[in-house]
């Protein structure tokens, strides 16, 4: 459902429209996406800011030059008495400034030490009519006139929010921007091609105006899809790309230049991982630096990682000690389909005869499903029925107008067998208006894992004895 509605305002609006209407954040917050996955805002260049009309000589500026942006602008103010102050205050909180670095108390002009000055919000408070019922009530319970004072605010750089900045700087008409990712200490953004001549000015507002950033970065290229990690360039700040973060509970440490790591996808490892019980196996065919199997061993499995970039597997490793999980994770640095010819081939005979649950995670979306072929006749000797087969959580990107029917599709022709109503798909999050990225969930058919290619066929119909055999040992459980 989140996703058609996305789809719906990707239509009429840009996704820039959609956030400074309010729109964007709701999305995030109903889709129970992290904070650090919608970090700052995305601003229409029609908005106007009342208070701030920024002068016209900082248009196209390239770099920055704070003092360039002060202001002195006029804005309400009520004249209180000390003595009720603060309880004027908490009775006008929607209606007072709000603003960085400004104070909403001032002395007042005339100095006297019985009053102070309450600025007020000029969007907000334009009259003495301006005030809610509620909020003149309370002026009059505290004998405070309603007359509205004028008051001149100095607005400098450190005052002004990013987008504010931004927008006074890059082109009329362009859209600007401000949103960025956040991991650890370092903000990452995707420039378009208009705003990379203004880059290195970007970089330094948004440093400027996120506390405990210290690096800003823009991605140059698509992700590479053998080692899952991208190209980029400092455009601000210090070039450390080691970054330190924390997500559920689980604290990582990696190389942000290196190896694959989104901040979006934190509810999606808290989801999978919650499905995994004690004394249970997890494959981990695709683990980057672990935000699946690290929280799946702190939960009592035993779990196998793999990776293929060497990067990876070397931060999967220390992260294991970091959470002192470390012997609870056996941790590879292989091609996925040779992890699971080999590792998960050699371990899953043992694993089949025992009641607990067992789980292939195979998050690499873009290549994914076309490794499930790799489960094909993977064991020779077929286990009694009853015994529990492994749960495959395979992830994959879809552009498809049903994405559901597109997954099941396409998860079925990799393994050579029909998984409708035999599977689930779970939406996982919206990477572009017309992309998705997906979890097609099942149970890996025996007929695939004990089956020779020359012997897949697109039934799941099984020979009636044995399907009778099965129904039994079912019924007597």
């Amino acid at each position: 459902m989140l996703r058609l509605l996305y789809r719906v305002f990707a239509s009429v609006q840009s996704e820039n429209t959609l956030k400074a209407a309010g729109v964007y954040s709701s999305f995030c917050s109903a889709a129970s996406l992290p904070a650090s996955a919608c970090s700052g805002f995305a601003v229409n260049p029609t908005m106007e800011h009342k208070l701030y009309q920024p002068p016209p000589e900082v248009r196209g500026m390239t770099s920055l030059d704070k003092e360039a942006f002060t202001q002195t602008v006029t804005v309400p103010a009520l004249r209180v008495p000390t003595g009720v102050l603060n309880k004027v205050v908490k009775s006008l909180k929607k209606a007072t400034i709000q603003r960085p670095g400004v104070p909403r108390v001032v002395q007042d002009k005339e100095e006297s030490s019985d009053f102070r000055l309450v600025l007020l919000d000029p969007n907000r408070v334009t009259s003495s009519s301006s005030f809610s019922e509620a909020e003149a009530e309370a002026l009059r319970s505290f004998s405070v006139p309603e007359e509205l004072h004028h008051y001149e605010l100095r607005l400098t750089y450190h005052n002004l929010k990013s987008e504010e900045v931004l927008e006074a700087v890059l082109p009329q008409g362009q859209d600007v921007t401000s949103a960025f990712s956040r991991v650890g200490h370092i903000a990452h953004m995707n420039l378009r091609e208009h705003q990379l001549p203004y880059k290195n000015l970007i970089g330094q507002v948004i440093m400027d105006k996120n506390p405990g950033v210290t690096c800003v970065v823009n991605k140059t290229n698509t992700i590479d899809s053998t080692y899952r990690n991208f190209k980029m360039e400092v455009m601000a700040g210090e070039e450390n790309m080691v970054a330190k973060v924390k997500e559920n509970g689980v604290t990582y440490e990696f190389d942000f230049s290196r190896v694959y790591w989104n901040p979006r996808l934190s509810t999606e490892h808290q989801r999978v991982v919650e499905l995994v019980n004690r004394g249970d196996t997890v494959f981990d065919v695709f683990a980057g630096v672990g935000p699946f199997a690290i929280p799946a061993a702190r939960r009592g499995a035993n779990v196998l990682a793999n990776d293929l970039n060497p990067e990876s597997y070397r931060w999967l490793q220390h992260n294991c000690k970091l959470n002192k999980v470390e012997k609870k994770v056996r941790a590879f640095n292989l091609d996925g389909r040779a992890f699971v010819q080999g590792p998960v081939k050699q371990e899953l005979p043992e694993l089949l005869k025992g009641k607990a649950g067992v789980h292939v995670v195979m998050n690499l979306p873009a290549l994914a499903l076309d490794f499930l072929d790799a489960f094909r006749g993977l064991l020779h000797q077929e286990p009694p029925c009853e015994e529990k087969l492994p749960t495959v959580h395979c992830y994959g990107f879809s552009k498809d107008d049903n994405p559901e029917t597109d997954m099941v599709a396409r998860a079925s022709r990799s393994l050579g067998f029909p998984l409708k109503d035999r599977c689930s798909v779970h939406f996982v999050r919206n990477v572009a208006p017309n992309k998705d990225m997906m979890c097609v969930s099942f149970t890996l058919p025996k007929e695939v894992l004990f089956s020779n290619d020359q012997e897949q066929t697109e039934s799941s119909e099984e020979p009636a004895p044995k399907r009778q055999k099965c129904e039994e040992a079912t019924d007597s459980t």
